[in-house]
């Protein structure tokens, strides 16, 4: 039952490993539309939710709050929709959004350059000159918006379980390889143990949610831990009244049983 997730530079071939696995391994073959669409369901817009994705923040969006709503709501969706394991998600940083929760199989795939530009060429229809350009500004990008938000390399390969490179290796052999991880470690299955785990990062994704889309704590920005049903948030109040709201918002989120929250503190003082 186990989740795998993908990282690829554009036009790496992750969206055909993803659907090679999902075909072998009888899982679910999950892509960022899926997650976008499920989290835009809470009430913002698509496109915005696509930007938080793909762009990395400017000089003035480090100033912005909007990001952190964003990616709270993309995390959620995204937990909810692996919660019971069996899917493959190609998409941006999924390893980086389910960080918390039960360990999933983390693949990286690389691929030559020239087979990067020969696949975008076929799909965008631009001369060379023109997808290489494109090429670069999309990994630039997406490595800026990982450092940024996570304070990782993108590229580090101690963030992935195996980094698979093209350059000798078919598709087919690299799912061959991916989907016997799968099937034969044990650390990647969802044990009891495990879907507690994911369970609990649910939770407490589905909380942090829920806190961002409140009015009067959507200014907040929090860590949300759970532990079979008992909830811990952390983090500044920027008003000493927020506290009732955050009580009465997490309380009332289904399967919290008891919430902890000593880690809240208040920026005011009275």
């Amino acid at each position: 039952m186990s989740v795998i997730t993908i990282s690829r530079g554009s036009f790496s071939g992750g969206k055909m490993l993803a659907e090679c696995l999902a075909a072998q391994l009888g899982f679910r073959c999950v892509d960022r539309d899926t997650i976008v669409e499920r989290a835009a369901a809470s009430g913002v817009s698509q496109e915005e939710l696509m930007d938080a994705l793909l762009k990395p923040p400017s000089i003035l969006d480090r100033f912005s709050h909007k990001k952190y709503i964003y990616l709270t709501l993309i995390q959620a969706a995204l937990a909810e929709e692996v919660r019971t394991g069996k899917a493959v998600y190609h998409g941006n940083a999924g390893h980086l959004l389910l960080k918390g929760g039960p360990h999933v199989l983390r693949v990286r795939i690389i691929a030559p350059l020239e087979f990067r530009i020969r696949m975008a060429q076929e799909r965008l229809k631009m001369d060379r000159s023109q997808t290489l350009a494109y090429i670069q500004k999309v990994d630039q990008e997406r490595r800026k918006w990982a450092h940024y938000l996570y304070g990782v390399d993108w590229g580090d390969p101690s963030l992935y379980d195996i980094v698979l490179n093209l350059e000798h290796v078919s598709i087919q052999d690299a799912c061959e390889v991916v989907s016997t991880m799968a099937r034969q470690s044990k650390c990647f299955e969802f044990t009891p143990e495990c879907q507690a785990l994911m369970d609990d990062f649910v939770l407490a994704s589905t909380v942090k949610a829920k806190l961002a889309l409140n009015r009067p704590t959507s200014d907040l920005e929090v860590e949300v831990k759970a532990e079979r049903g008992v909830v811990s948030i952390l983090g500044q109040l920027a008003a000493p009244e927020q506290l009732k709201e955050v009580r009465y918002v997490a309380s009332s989120v289904p399967g919290v049983t008891d919430l902890n929250l000593d880690g809240l503190g208040s920026k005011v003082h009275v």
